[in-house]
């Protein structure tokens, strides 16, 4: 697991732009980088349709991301589509979650 996530870590970093000034164009296809290297593990490569454990992604907010990535909960208000807890905390990707979300509300 420990391997997995340094690798996941590494595929983050290399994705990531020299300039730090990011279009929303290359802002979501970093997320889309973090999406195939770690979400389609338990969600479907298509974020609009579920996946095998979670749910489908599409449209999810930062808001959510950085409650179910960072503190393995649902903001305030949030009513899950499916029942259970079983997905990990993936704190190493805090700093990316805004990627993500910019990959996710594109579809």
């Amino acid at each position: 697991m420990r391997a997995w996530l340094s690798l996941a870590a590494a595929c983050l970093a290399c994705s990531q732009g020299s300039n730090g000034d990011a279009s929303q164009a290359s802002a979501s296809q970093r997320g889309q980088k973090i999406y195939q290297n770690v979400c389609i593990v338990c969600h479907n490569a298509d974020p609009t349709q579920p996946g095998s454990l979670g749910p489908a992604l599409a449209g999810a907010s930062q808001a959510l991301l950085e409650a179910k990535l960072l503190y393995g909960e649902y903001p305030p208000g949030y009513t899950p589509s499916r029942p259970g807890q079983t997905m990990p905390r993936f704190e190493f990707l805090k700093d990316h979650i805004g990627n993500l979300a910019a990959y996710l509300q594109q579809h």
